[in-house]
């Protein structure tokens, strides 16, 4: 079956997921042998088109992520890391843990300038990077569980960015708020920049440093970029700027597994990514909060206040617990239901409570877990899964680009707790869990999760925007869950988000002026903004014959199926 826009499709999805609150839906479309939905339509297609040569649902990841890193860079590349949640087709769930890592002689104080943390420092340049996972992560992927080899899907990526595309309004917009301090760095202004200013939109962006370094991976595998040319680049550079990162810390960068993280939501399996994703841990937590509410009867001023406090006190513990569980005792029991049941009774359905400070899940002490941002989703008819969510943080990540590589750095050293009390770039704060260690993964908010009903897989999704990827994942379960929304009506929805601190509920402008009011009325003190999160969700129709994907109408991304 080709694939196609179906018109109809609404209709079905009414009949097959049910009736429930309505917004304008994002397209959606509709397929039978496979879907892959991102943040661009350039990666979706290439996803597609190893899908339709053989390749598998793993394979098309592989190929949209690298593609996504040339056409959407400022989000994600080989220069950053991500998660990865594969549900195999024999029904094996596997995390495959790409995040970046500290440097080996990173210590809490790197980023302590006259007693004070210095988030100047842990944004941009030199000591703004941990040591990029994205390009492990993936190989060990195809490896393990593709059909391709990694060269296969690389080298489409390569003729793309020796080519060139027109830059949009969205991708000229990001490049222009980070345009200051790109230009402090004379190869990143050699990418970005023409006659001394940002490209703009409609401009030819071509990164023929990129398609090599693309090219030099394909043929030499990734030893060249872990224990070779690339590695040696990054050091030189390093050292000549008052970097730490060393070749050696490309050597010794390895992909951790992660058991994934699960509980039972309204009769579905909810399978998401474990500790350093602060996300999963945080999604269960507030699932089993939720579930103690009937969300469904009650009026929407009421489901959201009752969703902004449930993320205030998952929020509160984030702050606290959350790290490597390779550095820091993570407990399980911030997934237990006995632990949400605690905590949903302290939340006032009327009015908004005072959370000072974390609160003590059962058995913290032995019970552990052990050792900017896109996403993208797909699926396959085999039965092979894939949430994958990849960043290099803010904007353009650490605003560097690796001399002769077209590689820009992420600045993922700033997920990390500076010092105890001072706020990243995100507005999060953290303890003694995420402080700065040699080797140490930083926290995220990446949230990669699939859904199943009967043991059958039913969706994937996640989101990008920092923390907010955990409330937008949140929401949209509770609309496609709860509501009976579909994929495309639950993306349009608007968004919410409550991270403690600040202590303030942060609304998206779409949100209607009455509930705004009266969510004011109930004790939030509501702080507007425009959309603040990306999100890409591929489905499956109850009888198992359909794919449905939908991709986030803030963006200009795509889904597409065959």
């Amino acid at each position: 079956m080709k694939h196609h826009k179906h018109r109809g499709l609404r209709f079905v999805l009414l009949l097959t997921l049910g009736m429930g609150t309505r917004t304008c839906p994002a397209d959606e479309q509709a397929a039978t042998h496979g879907m892959v939905s991102s943040a661009n339509p350039a990666a979706t297609q290439a996803g597609l088109n190893v899908l339709k040569s053989g390749g598998n649902a793993i394979d098309a990841a592989v190929a949209t992520g690298l593609t996504l890193g040339v056409v959407d860079g400022y989000n994600s590349g080989i220069g950053g890391g991500g998660f990865m949640l594969i549900r195999l087709a024999n029904g094996t769930f596997v995390g495959i843990d790409g995040r970046e890592t500290a440097p080996a002689t990173a210590t809490r104080n790197v980023f302590i300038r006259d007693g004070k943390g210095d988030t100047r420092l842990s944004q941009t340049g030199p000591l703004a990077s941990g040591v990029p996972g994205e390009v492990a992560a993936f190989d060990f992927a195809v490896k393990q569980f593709g059909r391709k080899k990694l060269d296969q899907l690389i080298l489409p990526a390569a003729d793309l960015a020796e080519t060139g595309f027109a830059i949009n309004n969205g991708y000229a917009a990001r490049l222009a708020s980070a345009a200051d301090n790109l230009a402090k760095f004379d190869s990143s202004r050699a990418v970005y920049f023409k006659r001394d200013a940002p490209l703009k939109a409609g401009e030819i962006l071509k990164q023929p440093e990129l398609a090599q370094t693309y090219r030099n991976i394909a043929e030499q595998g990734t030893d060249w970029f872990y224990r070779g040319a690339f590695a040696r680049a990054v050091d030189q550079w390093m050292r000549s700027h008052g970097g730490i990162m060393t070749a050696a810390d490309f050597t010794n960068y390895r992909v951790e597994l992660r058991e994934p993280v699960s509980t039972v939501y309204r009769g579905n399996q909810i399978v998401t990514f474990a500790p350093p994703s602060s996300g999963g841990v945080h999604l269960v937590e507030m699932l089993n909060i939720l579930e103690q509410f009937d969300l469904k009867s009650l009026d929407e001023t009421t489901r959201l206040h009752l969703i902004a406090e449930t993320m205030k006190l998952a929020f509160a513990d984030r702050a606290h617990w959350l790290g490597d569980p390779g550095f820091a005792n993570v407990p399980r029991g911030l997934t237990s239901k006995t632990y949400a049941m605690s905590l949903a009774k302290k939340i006032n359905p009327q009015r908004t409570t005072e959370v000072p400070t974390y609160g003590t899940p059962p058995n913290w002490e032995q019970d552990v877990f052990k050792k900017h941002t896109t996403h993208w989703s797909v699926a396959d008819a085999e039965g092979n899964w894939v949430a994958c969510t990849a960043t290099i943080n803010t904007t353009f990540g650490s605003k560097v680009v690796i001399p002769g590589t077209g590689v820009v750095m992420n600045n993922e050293m700033d997920d990390f707790s500076v010092q105890p009390g001072v706020p990243n770039h995100f507005g999060l704060v953290g303890a003694e869990a995420n402080a700065v260690a040699p080797g140490k993964r930083p926290l995220s908010s990446m949230t990669p999760t699939i859904v199943l009903t009967n043991g059958q897989p039913i969706l994937a999704l996640g989101a990008a925007g920092g923390p907010k990827i955990i409330s937008t994942v949140l929401m949209e379960l509770v609309d496609l869950l709860d509501l009976k929304m579909t994929p495309g009506e639950a993306l349009a929805a608007p968004r919410i988000h409550q991270q403690w601190s600040p202590d303030e509920l942060m609304v998206e402008k779409n949100l209607p002026d009455r509930l705004k009011t009266a969510l004011e009325q109930r004790g939030h003190r509501v702080t507007v903004l425009d959309a603040f999160s990306v999100s890409h969700i591929v489905a499956r129709s109850p009888d198992g014959k359909t794919f449905i994907g939908a991709a986030d109408p803030r963006a200009g991304g795509s889904a597409e199926g065959w």
